[in-house]
């Protein structure tokens, strides 16, 4: 009988099943991300072909709504995850981005239906409105699944894998889906020569159906809890978790770092779409900056007896070069060379940023999660900017040089832990 008990016991500590639906999970939150990136282009022709001087603004407010999401879950998710435990936060976080799918759905529907409104000499479909309350709530959801789906990760035990080698993996099919997802809008979302907006309806019911089976599938399962063994260290100490200098700035490293990588995987599209390079020409160039961050990833691994700090240096440095080449020439393949040196910046930064920390560390990288609304603002911010240069995209890439620049200060200056600190 004791046999018996051993064999179950170990049965339980097998979660191979869950960890593969997980890892697809995480497949499916990286293409999710980047198709809503790459709708820019397409929907800026089929929604807004009315827009004037204020398209490219109207355009970039889907990257923004969606990354506007994050901030905006931030405290939800902890509440959630503190109430009714990672299970349960993990359906709910399903629940939204399956919702919000189908409400971007809905606006394709309903189009033609709902007439449209006038801002300027804009006019702007109410269905594009709601269009984005749909993204937003999909940067909802999507933020709230990584705020439980690494622990799960890690939590799900499976023979001849660590917690690190899990992880690893499942960032690694991030990155996959990632990769794909620009040639997929191009070629099967919107792969007649005019995009329309009825393109969307049946791929976002089919990936709101997904979501909803993942949901299901993980519902069935027996999920490892991965705060069970946890070790919960609370916060202690009198100070201020502001009063870190490196952190502050490492705050602003992340807001750059985040909204640098969003204008660069999103906004390059609507800069070769003014240049009237062909659609198959400017997918390649979006699928090169994902697949470069897919191999960086994998390369990564080999630089681990380097420094942040170096990493750091090396990767914005050649990126500043890249990004000030590519606004003096509107040479985009440059921009696209980025993709790889990005690769390592996150791990980089956030390592530096929470260095010698002590018991403030958790309390530090929740407050880092904050610069991910860089994602929303700077994109915004270069759409606002291209509008009010006429339509000319050139010179909004200033952001990603001083994006980049700042990044190389961080590096050389900024990371350092003052000593009084």
């Amino acid at each position: 009988m004791s046999a018996i008990a051993q064999a179950t016991s170990k049965e339980k500590k097998n979660y191979t099943v869950p960890l593969l639906i997980m890892v697809g999970l995480f497949f499916l939150i990286g293409f999710l991300t980047v198709v809503n990136q790459q709708f820019l282009a397409p929907l800026q022709q089929a929604f807004l072909s009315e827009s004037n001087s204020l398209k490219n603004t109207l355009t970039t407010l889907i990257v923004f709504a969606f990354f506007m999401g994050y901030p905006a879950t931030g405290n939800l998710s902890a509440f959630l995850i503190e109430k009714y435990k990672h299970k349960v936060t993990l359906m709910i976080g399903l629940g939204i981005a399956a919702f919000s799918l189908l409400i971007e759905a809905t606006s394709a529907v309903l189009n033609e239906g709902l007439g449209t409104m006038q801002i300027s000499d804009a006019t702007i479909p109410v269905a594009y409105i709601i269009f984005l309350v749909g993204a937003f709530l999909q940067g909802c959801g999507i933020s709230i699944l990584q705020a439980v789906s690494n622990p799960f990760i890690a939590a799900c035990e499976v023979s001849g894998t660590s917690a690190v080698t899990r992880l690893t993996i499942a960032g690694a099919v991030n990155s996959v889906g990632t990769a794909i997802a620009p040639l997929f809008v191009a070629s099967i979302v919107f792969g007649g020569s005019i995009p329309q907006v009825s393109d969307i309806i049946i791929p976002l019911c089919v990936f709101a159906g997904i979501v909803v089976l993942i949901a299901f599938g993980l519902k069935m399962l027996h999920l490892p809890d991965p705060s069970e063994d946890a070790e919960q260290e609370e916060y202690a100490g009198d100070r201020s978790i502001w009063s870190f200098r490196h952190l502050r700035l490492g705050v602003i490293a992340i807001f750059v770092y985040v909204g640098a990588e969003v204008c660069i995987g999103s906004n390059i599209v609507l800069h070769a779409q003014s240049l009237q390079i062909e659609k198959e020409v400017y997918a390649v160039m979006v699928t090169l900056i994902w697949s470069g961050m897919l191999a960086g990833r994998f390369l990564g691994s080999f630089l681990k007896n380097i420094s942040g700090n170096v990493q750091l240096a090396v990767t914005s440095g050649i990126a500043v070069a890249l990004s000030l080449g590519a606004m003096l020439t509107e040479q985009l393949w440059l921009i696209a060379g980025i993709g790889l040196l990005h690769s390592v910046m996150w791990g980089a930064i956030f390592t530096l940023a929470i260095h010698k920390l002590g018991s403030y560390t958790a309390k530090g990288s929740g407050v880092l999660m904050i610069g991910v609304a860089g994602g929303a603002i700077l994109p915004w911010v270069q759409g606002i900017m291209a509008d009010a240069l006429g339509g000319n995209w050139q010179w909004t890439w200033i952001i990603v040089v001083l994006s980049e620049a700042y990044l190389l200060f961080y590096a050389l200056n900024g990371s350092k832990v003052q000593s009084e600190e």
